[in-house]
């Protein structure tokens, strides 16, 4: 087995800035990821870091765009958490070497995004994810953060008393996927959960395949509560084909929807005759699909997205990987003809319950990133406020889990004395989640060697594995995954 202060599972834009706070707070800290980090889904987030940098702009404005854009539902406390420290974030990362965008003289580029009152959106180019991810990599490679990538983490290890408010997470049960091997790696201060959202259970999503909701739930079947997951957004400009991604900042720049009739129909139907394409996410996506719907879709399935008149120099200045984008999966030239687009699944608002230092009710298991949810979102995100939320909350959750005091939060998590159904109080703890006391730890030049929690929940993975593979009928996986696909697309779509 293996032992650090603080465990990271995921090693996407929010595990990499957990992971260098937990760091520069001084845990021995490690990285445990079932891909390698530049693999990471952040990777493929294009339009950029919403931050009040410039003149005129500030964090209440950002604040308020962010509450009226999430329907008034997301916290207050969150929404001014994320607003005040993305400038400050977003600077740190320029120091670390962030190639971001800049104007002709030197100042980092910012452009509009829907439902933003002043243009904070900081990019760099049309892939500010891949940069994100290979600038916070190298800091991790310099602080000498240990990685164990292509390691699938399977469960927690967690005590198993009956209120999750008084578990203790102490460790991760994870798969070596190039050696079949299944191992502890006991976190003496914290696990902290940064596996990204659960796009894989809809047929047409922005998502990687690798984005399978594992840390939700392995943090409900420890106790923790999963929030605000009703709430999913669908992107309204993605690939027909593939689901693959086309960055808002087209749209940010300049590009236009049009229907079949060559409508500019955002505001020829009057489903925001303000903003026009540049309306918050949901309400765009519901007016690609209405017209579909009442039959002025291309081909009953999608909308065309026009970028031609930006002129060539724009675009492949600011938007080159679009083209790429639209060539390689759609055989279509943006500089010639415009796109075809039709809304997707793409984030997931909600996700294991945390307060604003990331802490769930579970002692001891933190959580970041889009598999976390401190309602800075509600019901619905802007553009440009998932990378900030990634580096604003991944920082904090960090420096928390490694014993800093960022004092008292103000948001409440788990299950408190005013929920009505008691029985949502008695959650089951699965096999792999729970064990034995495990205070007489004893550690052996970074090998765990005690027999209590987190063994019992290595001698339980290791039994589920033998007999998945000892398995010669039932049910193929894919099967499952294929119901569960159709049952989300017919049931928990745009409308």
């Amino acid at each position: 087995m293996y032992e650090h202060d603080v465990i990271v599972v995921g090693a996407g834009g929010a595990g990499l800035r957990a992971a260098i706070a937990a760091n520069e707070a001084g845990a021995d800290t490690a990285i445990v990821s079932k891909l390698h980090p530049v693999r990471s889904h952040t990777g493929a987030a294009e339009g950029g870091i919403n931050a009040a940098l410039q003149e005129g702009d500030d964090w209440e404005l950002h604040a308020y765009d962010t509450m009226k854009g999430s329907d008034y539902l997301a916290d207050a406390p969150a929404v001014e958490t994320l607003a005040q420290d993305a400038p400050e974030d977003t600077i740190t990362l320029e120091h670390w070497g962030m190639p971001f965008s800049r104007e002709d003289d030197g100042r980092v580029s910012q452009r509009p995004f829907g439902g933003l009152s002043y243009p904070r959106t900081t990019y760099a180019g049309a892939e500010t994810g891949h940069h994100l991810l290979h600038t916070m990599y190298e800091q991790v490679v310099k602080r000498g953060i240990q990685v164990y990538d292509e390691w699938y983490v399977m469960n927690l290890a967690t005590t198993d008393e009956d209120d999750p408010n008084d578990r203790q997470c102490e460790g991760v049960v994870a798969y070596d996927v190039q050696s079949g091997t299944v191992e502890g790696f006991k976190a003496n201060q914290g696990v902290i959960l940064a596996t990204g959202g659960p796009g894989q259970a809809f047929d047409h999503t922005t998502n990687a395949v690798s984005c399978t909701g594992d840390g939700h739930a392995m943090a409900y079947r420890a106790g923790a509560p999963l929030e605000d997951m009703e709430f999913i957004q669908f992107h309204p400009t993605s690939l027909p084909s593939t689901g693959v991604l086309i960055s808002e900042g087209v749209r940010g720049e300049g590009g236009i929807l049009y229907n079949n009739e060559g409508e500019r129909f955002m505001f020829e139907y009057g489903y925001a005759n303000n903003s026009g394409e540049l309306a918050s996410r949901d309400v765009v996506a519901r007016a690609e699909l209405t017209e579909v719907n009442e039959g002025r879709g291309i081909e009953d399935e999608y909308v065309h997205l026009d970028m031609r008149h930006l002129g060539e120099e724009r675009i492949m200045d600011r938007l080159e990987n679009i083209l790429h984008l639209a060539e390689d999966f759609e055989g279509v030239d943006g500089l010639v003809e415009p796109m075809p687009v039709k809304p997707g699944q793409h984030y997931a608002m909600g996700g294991i319950e945390v307060d604003e230092n990331g802490q769930t009710c579970v002692n001891g298991l933190y959580a970041a990133g889009e598999c976390a949810c401190v309602s800075v979102h509600g019901g619905n995100r802007l553009g440009g406020n998932a990378l900030p939320e990634l580096i604003v909350f991944g920082k904090r959750a960090g420096r928390h889990a490694a014993g800093e005091d960022l004092g008292a939060p103000e948001i409440r998590t788990g299950y408190g004395d005013d929920v009505e159904d008691e029985d949502d109080t008695e959650l089951p703890v699965a096999p792999g989640a729970a064990g034995l006391d495990s205070s007489d730890a004893v550690a052996d030049g970074g090998v765990a060697a005690e027999t209590g929690t987190l063994e019992r929940a290595v001698e339980r993975e290791r039994e589920r594995v033998d007999r998945l593979m000892e398995r010669d009928e039932g049910v193929q996986h894919a099967e499952i995954r294929a119901k569960l696909q159709k049952a989300m697309t017919d049931y928990v779509n745009v409308f």
